[in-house]
């Protein structure tokens, strides 16, 4: 059990894990800053705008967020944000709700992977803000 702790409570692993959560926005903010017209198309789907400087808003977001949680820079408060972000991304791209099915079925699995994340993030920030109670 000591070699499995030892292991798995290393800053790589650490790391890793911090990166896999972030791994979704780390790629979404890249493929929307290499393909502009496509996350234009995005916003505009899903009613959102001003559609061109939100898409450059959401792009630094998920590179700016990602990056604060991996380089432990106000991770807390990255992490909080992207929570707030996939929420806030989830009531607007995964209404499954108005969907019928079999795309119900699958949007509604994407939707509640989502609230996986969003508790993700939480801990993050709960892990954060927790150690800097005990330093």
């Amino acid at each position: 059990m000591s070699a499995i702790r030892h292991l798995f409570t290393t800053r790589a692993v650490r790391w890793l894990a911090l990166l896999f959560l972030c791994a979704a926005y780390l790629q979404g903010g890249f493929n929307k800053a290499t393909d502009f017209p496509s996350a234009i198309a995005e916003m505009n789907h899903f009613g959102i705008a001003p559609a061109g400087p939100m898409a450059v808003a959401v792009i630094v977001f998920e590179f700016g967020a990602a990056l604060m949680i991996l380089t432990g820079f106000y991770r807390w408060l990255g992490a909080l944000g992207l929570a707030g972000f996939t929420l806030m991304a989830t009531f607007v791209a995964n209404r499954f709700w108005e969907m019928a099915m079999p795309e119900r079925f699958m949007v509604a699995n994407s939707f509640f992977e989502h609230w996986g994340l969003v508790g993700g993030f939480l801990l993050v920030a709960w892990h954060d803000l927790k150690g800097r109670d005990e330093h």
